[in-house]
C-alpha cells in the first residue's frame, strides 16, 4: 500500500503514478464498479485520501481583518479559518474543548475572540484558551494545553487550503507545479468574491464526479454547447496530481442566444495574453478539487463525500475588480452557459452511478487518449490496492494483512 508521501517521494510532481517498475497490469482498465458504492471501500479511503488531502476553504480576501473566519463542513468534521491578531491565517477544529460543542455556527463572521456558546470558555485567534468561567471548579484542566486543536493551513496563490491530517503528500502548490506559470497571468491573489459559497448534493459517489470532470469523450457527445463553443479544439493532459483540460472559443457565432452573447461580447482582460483571451481553462487537483478559469472570472469547485453513493459540491466564483457593464453581463452569461452544463453532467453521472451498482458491471476499458482517468484509477490503486480487484472482495477484508 502507498501513500501520498511515498507517491510524491517516488515520482515528485509527476508520478505516473504506479510505484511498481513493470508496466500496471490493469492500466487500461477503469476502476471496478464496486468501489463507487461499497461502504468499506468509502471508509477506507476517507482514511487514506480524503483526510490527508488539501480542501479549498476560501481565499485570503475572505479574511481580510483580524477576527474574520470562514467554515467548511467534511468527513464529518467543522473547520474554520481565522486571521489572527498579527495578520496570520489558522484553521481549527471547531470544536469546544470542553463539552465538544461548535463555537462559531455559520459559513463566515468576525469576532475579536472565539466564545463557546454553550458555556463560555473563550479563545484567543490564535486558538489558546483564555477564558474559563469558574475556572478553579476544573482541577484537572491546563488552560495551556487546552487551546482548539489546529488544522494545517496552506495558502497557494490567495487561496487557503486546509488539511486534517499530514500524510506527507504534495502540498497546493506543488501540486500544480507543472501549471504554476500558465496561472500566473490571472493574478488569483488579486481576486474577490463574486458569489457567496453554492452547496449542491448530488446522489452519486465523489469519485464519479472527478471521473466525469476530467473525462473528454463526452465533450462533443453530451455537451453540445461546449461543442458549439469549442469546435475541436478541446484537449486534455495529466501532469502527476492535476489534470489540464482547456478550449478555445470558435469565432463562428453560436445559434444559441447565451452563448452567442458571451462570444460577441467578452471584453478583452488586459492582464492577459493574447492567447488566452478566448481560452477556457479547466485543472482539477488531486483528490476532489478544481478550478475553472476563463478570462472574466474563475470558479472553485470541490466534491465532499457524504457517503458510499453521495456527495456534496461547494463552489464559489472569484474575479478581478472590474465594473464594466459588458464584463458583469457576460459574467451573467457565463453562468447561464455553464448551468446547462452542469445540468447536463448531473444527468449522466447520476446513471452512471446507477449502473455501478448493476452486477453485470466489473471494470470497462480505458482508451490510451484518457490520460485523465489512468492518472486517476493508478493514483487510488496504489493507495488502495484492493481497487485491483473486478469485484467486492469478503466483508471485513481491509482489516486483513493482505488481500491483494
Amino acid at each position: 500500500m502507498a501513500t501520498l508521501a511515498s507517491l510524491s517521494r517516488d515520482f515528485g510532481v509527476d508520478p505516473d503514478p504506479d510505484p511498481d517498475p513493470d508496466p500496471d497490469p490493469d492500466a487500461d482498465w477503469s476502476l471496478p464498479g464496486w468501489i463507487y458504492i461499497d461502504r468499506e471501500f468509502h471508509d477506507v479511503e476517507m482514511v487514506r485520501i480524503l483526510r490527508p488531502s488539501w480542501q479549498i476553504l476560501c481565499h485570503e480576501s475572505d479574511l481580510a481583518a483580524p477576527g474574520d473566519w470562514r467554515t467548511i463542513s467534511y468527513l464529518g468534521e467543522h473547520v474554520v479559518a481565522v486571521r489572527g491578531a498579527d495578520g496570520v491565517i489558522r484553521a481549527f477544529h471547531n470544536v469546544c474543548r470542553h463539552r465538544a460543542m461548535r463555537i462559531v455556527e455559520g459559513d463566515a463572521g468576525c469576532a475579536h475572540k472565539l466564545v463557546c456558546p454553550y458555556h463560555a470558555w473563550a479563545y484567543e485567534l490564535d486558538g489558546r484558551l483564555s477564558g474559563v468561567p469558574m475556572r478553579r471548579d476544573y482541577p484537572a484542566l491546563d488552560m495551556a494545553r487546552s487551546g482548539l486543536v489546529p488544522v494545517d493551513v496552506a495558502i497557494w496563490r490567495g487561496f487557503v487550503f486546509v488539511r486534517l491530517e499530514d500524510d506527507g503528500g504534495p502540498s497546493p502548490a506543488e501540486m500544480m507545479a507543472p501549471y504554476d506559470h500558465e496561472i500566473a497571468p490571472y493574478r488569483f491573489e488579486e481576486m474577490r468574491r463574486i458569489s457567496d459559497v453554492r452547496l449542491r448534493d448530488r446522489a452519486v459517489n465523489w469519485k464519479n464526479v472527478g471521473d466525469n470532470y476530467s473525462d473528454n469523450l463526452h465533450i462533443p457527445v453530451a455537451h453540445d454547447g461546449l461543442t458549439r463553443l469549442f469546435g475541436k479544439s478541446y484537449a486534455i493532459a495529466a501532469a502527476g496530481w492535476v489534470d489540464k483540460m482547456s478550449g478555445y472559443l470558435v469565432d463562428r457565432v453560436s445559434a444559441n442566444p447565451w452563448e452567442a452573447f458571451y462570444q460577441c461580447h467578452l471584453p478583452r482582460a488586459d492582464h492577459l495574453p493574447e492567447a488566452n483571451q478566448r481560452l477556457w481553462l479547466y485543472y482539477k487537483l488531486w483528490p476532489n478539487m478544481a478550478f475553472d478559469i476563463y478570462a472574466d472570472q474563475i470558479d472553485f469547485m470541490q466534491w465532499l463525500p457524504t457517503s458510499p453513493t453521495s456527495c456534496l459540491l461547494r463552489e464559489m466564483a472569484f474575479a478581478l475588480p472590474d465594473d464594466r457593464r459588458e464584463m458583469k453581463l457576460v459574467r451573467y452569461a457565463n453562468w447561464r452557459i455553464n448551468r446547462v452544463v452542469n445540468a447536463e453532467d448531473t444527468w449522466l453521472i447520476e446513471r452512471v452511478q446507477q449502473g455501478m451498482a448493476s452486477q453485470s458491471y466489473t471494470v470497462g476499458p480505458i482508451g490510451a487518449s484518457e490520460v485523465c482517468l489512468r492518472s486517476f484509477a493508478a493514483k487510488i490503486r496504489a493507495i488502495i490496492p484492493e481497487a485491483r480487484l473486478h469485484r467486492a472482495p469478503p466483508p471485513g477484508w481491509s482489516r486483513w494483512p493482505h488481500t491483494v
